[in-house]
């Protein structure tokens, strides 16, 4: 067995990467992607590797030389073919000069710019398949050619981005660009078709399209071997360089990579996101169709100035819209809002990082709260206002990441307090639509606003509405000199017009989404009571979405973090390094659905924490 390695592209999507080096010698965690490939070759105990060279030919070769000798190479031997016009020719081009090398022993056949786990090699060797494509089962990040199998896993079409249909992707398989020739198929079939494709079409063609003819004139001419689609990934441009490094990283690195995106976790469909807070009951299967019929309409169309968001979001809370702003997340109106508050402002802690980040005009006065629990009340809160002659409270409730709840009798006595007092009441409640349906309240009331204008409501829609992508939040108040000031900093048009429908549709879903709620709720208790069980795991009491737990034995919560995502795709909050939490023994975890939740407590049972 012997491999075939086509690395003679200019690679200019990488741009800055490869200006003075090939594709394949980009690097991804250290290592470059014709190291990562060589490596698996030699593992595998492949005896002779073909490299097809163009651009920065001897850039490549030299490097290659400097990394691998006889030692690391296993009694591998590599030879060089040369594309000269590689600038005016595509990959069946390459192919093609190789074609005196491929006909005289079974083949690996593999591109450059992979990055993949060895095992995929080992699985093609050991297949019983003379003939194999690696494929994947298509999911939405993918780009590229695509298969169709059948139950025999032959490959019955190919397909390019001419032929790809959306409406289809269920039964497409992604190709991974790895692929398994006997001699004889490239000797009978697949070299004087490449020839001949060649010669009609030219050289500035892929070499799928030979496979493509191939497969529709027979379909038992190529197997397909599906692996996981998070065994490889293919490098086109920096924004796939930056995926590959987060799914190839190892350990700290990768769990610091995934931390620093904060979002944008589709592009690992396996990973299970235990971190970022989101309703998983909500939107229903209906609302999303309802969106989904006006997709076109929607990309095409500009959204409705603020003034119309403002309408949309009052219908919703039923608030006068001169009472509400809209947001892009509660994200920017938190920022709009820190340039409109000075002075000191008791905060709470520990605390969502961002108000206190965001409030920069202003004196941050800590109120630690109890070092067992992390419980306040009111109280605590009016005392500290006192004690340090402060003008503004920020209030998380419930809090994050500690889940203290004050409920609305005392919350509506603090409110007149704060009020009689000149003292202004930033109120987040992102996540109080999660409390038990008989602590349930909000501070969304007009008639309460209007009684009370030194309070400030913010709320996420993103979070508790189940809507991350549409970024939306809002922010009430009944003092129109603070609603002015925040209108005025946010741009007119800062919703898009998805965000605008969804406002617009949302309120016949809303005893869904309060029955949302209530699930969550449910799997909440079932889900504490189960984490409640496992051996040195304290539970902290919670009315949001999240749990916060420390770690009561040997293990800190990094090394649990780390172990998670390491060996079960299972993606964490630590909350290392946060104020409080100095200790290194606290996690928080979403509520997420039932079957993931299980599949977290499966994996912290196996451990001894």
């Amino acid at each position: 067995m012997q491999a075939l390695i086509l690395a003679a592209g200019m690679g200019k999507r990488l741009g800055r990467y490869t200006q003075d080096a090939t594709k394949c010698m980009v690097s991804v965690n250290g290592k470059t992607l014709i190291e990562y490939a060589i490596e698996s070759l030699v593992q595998n105990n492949i005896k002779k590797l073909v490299i097809v060279v163009g651009y920065k030919s001897q850039v490549l070769i030299d490097f290659i030389a400097s990394r691998f000798n006889e030692g690391n190479l296993n009694g591998m031997e590599i030879q060089y073919i040369e594309n000269p016009i590689f600038d005016k020719t595509n990959n069946i081009y390459s192919l093609f000069l190789a074609c005196g090398e491929l006909v005289k022993d079974d083949t690996i056949l593999l591109e450059s710019d992979l990055i993949f786990k060895p095992e995929i090699i080992t699985k093609l060797i050991e297949s019983p398949d003379a003939n194999s494509a690696v494929v994947s089962r298509f999911e939405p990040w993918m780009d590229g050619t695509c298969a169709l199998l059948d139950e025999e896993r032959n490959i019955t079409g190919i397909l390019d981005k001419a032929n790809f249909d959306w409406k289809d992707t269920n039964s497409y398989f992604k190709t991974v660009n790895i692929y398994k020739f006997s001699a004889e198929f490239s000797k009978k079939c697949y070299v004087p078709f490449l020839e001949a494709y060649q010669k009609a079409f030219g050289t500035n063609e892929y070499y799928e399209q030979v496979l493509k003819v191939l497969s529709f004139l027979s379909a038992s001419t190529l197997k397909g071997l599906p692996v996981p689609g998070d065994d490889w990934y293919e490098i086109d441009d920096p924004a796939d360089l930056a995926i590959a490094e987060n799914r190839f990283a190892q350990c700290e690195a990768k769990l610091e990579m995934l931390q620093k995106r904060y979002g944008g976790y589709w592009r690992f469909p396996e990973l299970k996101d235990f971190c970022y807070l989101v309703n998983p009951y909500f939107p229903p299967q209906k609302m999303v169709d309802e969106l989904t019929a006006s997709f076109k309409t929607l990309l095409t169309q500009y959204p409705s100035g603020a003034a119309q968001q403002s309408l949309l979001a009052g219908k919703i809370f039923n608030l006068l819209p001169d009472y509400i702003v809209v947001g892009n997340g509660a994200a920017e109106l938190i920022s709009s809002l820190g340039e409109h508050i000075s002075g000191k402002i008791v905060v709470p802690f520990p605390t969502f990082n961002e108000y206190p980040e965001r409030f920069a005009n202003c004196q941050i006065v800590p109120m630690d709260t109890s070092a067992q629990d992390f419980r306040y009340t009111a109280g605590d809160i009016l005392k500290t206002v006192i004690e340090n002659q402060a003008n503004a409270v920020l209030l998380i409730n419930p809090d994050n990441p500690s889940g203290n709840f004050i409920d609305k009798a005392e919350m509506h006595e603090l409110c007149t307090q704060l009020r009689d007092t000149g003292i202004k009441l930033v109120f987040d409640e992102s996540f109080i639509d999660f409390a038990e349906a008989e602590r349930r309240y909000s501070l969304l009331e007009e008639d309460f606003l209007v009684e009370h204008p030194n309070v400030i409501v913010v709320k996420s829609i993103s979070k508790s509405y189940g809507v991350p992508g549409l970024r939306l939040g809002i922010l009430a108040c009944s003092d129109k000199e603070c609603i002015g000031k925040i209108r005025k900093k946010n741009s007119i048009w800062n919703i898009n017009s998805f965000a605008e429908y969804y406002l617009q549709i949302y309120e016949k879903y809303n005893k869904t989404y309060f029955a949302a709620c209530d699930s969550i709720v449910k799997e909440r208790a079932r889900f504490i009571s189960q984490l409640s069980r496992i051996k040195n795991v304290k539970v902290f009491p919670s009315q949001a979405n999240y749990v916060i737990c420390r770690l009561d034995g040997s293990v800190l919560a990094k090394e649990l973090a780390l172990y998670l995502v390491e060996r079960h795709n299972i993606f964490i909050k630590d909350l290392t390094g946060k104020r409080c939490f100095d200790d290194g023994r606290y996690i928080r975890l979403a509520i997420r659905d039932k079957k993931d939740n299980d599949a977290l407590i499966s994996a912290l049972q196996g451990l001894e924490l």
